[in-house]
């Protein structure tokens, strides 16, 4: 798939602890959840924003890494 703005960047979600969530949002008017993975510690996942994806949400505590920034989010314990 191609991203729907013709960028081709990623970003890149680091659990640093297990139970990490990661959800895709859709595009549209009526935003809705399309996909969601649950990452353990250690584990990485490569995601990019298509035609499909606007917005991913990530619960839990990781770093994440994109073109612009890097940043940290953080559980709700």
């Amino acid at each position: 798939m191609k991203p729907s703005n013709g960028n081709n960047d990623f970003i890149v979600i680091k659990a640093i602890d297990d139970g990490v969530s990661v959800i895709g949002l859709t595009r549209g008017s009526d935003t809705r959840f399309h996909h969601t993975e649950k990452l353990d510690s250690g584990e990485v996942m490569i995601a990019q924003f298509t035609e499909h994806t606007s917005a991913i949400k990530i619960r839990g505590n990781a770093k994440i890494y994109t073109s612009i920034a890097e940043l940290n989010s953080e559980s709700n314990k």
